[in-house]
């Protein structure tokens, strides 16, 4: 059984995530820069069986897609082109910034580490691929 990974995906900077090879436990992974996102991910699935990848899906609080699915389509794209083989699926990612951010506040991480984005990002896809294990079942 291989591993499922999770993006979250920015215009800057994209979080992942990453299950055991049971697929119990999500754990965060790293924060890449986007444009190294299919360089960092052809290594990653070299090195480890993935079996799904999970790719956030934000949007607003009305429920329509936010500005950056333009960006996140064209990356879906350009993956399956890279990896026609690889499964992919969407979720829901409304809030998970800011679910992250709690996070860090209650694990008690200083203001001025509470302020490095990246470990938001990482977070945050942590929180994805949590809520897709849940809902799996």
């Amino acid at each position: 059984m291989g591993r499922l990974l999770a993006i979250d995906y920015g215009s800057k900077r994209t979080g992942i995530a990453i299950t055991d090879e049971l697929q119990l436990i999500a754990s965060g992974l790293t924060t890449v820069r986007t444009f190294e996102l299919i360089s960092f991910l052809k290594n990653y699935f070299t090195a480890e069986q993935v079996d799904l990848v999970i790719i956030g899906e934000p949007k607003q609080k009305d429920g329509t897609h936010s500005h950056i699915e333009i960006e996140i389509s064209k990356f879906i794209i350009k993956l399956t082109e890279v990896f026609p083989n690889l499964i992919i699926k969407r979720m829901d990612e409304r809030f998970t910034s800011k679910m992250a951010f709690q996070t860090m506040i209650d694990s008690g991480l200083k203001k001025k580490q509470r302020q490095n984005k990246a470990l938001i990002d990482e977070i945050s896809a942590t929180i994805i691929l949590q809520d897709y294990l849940y809902n799996k079942k």
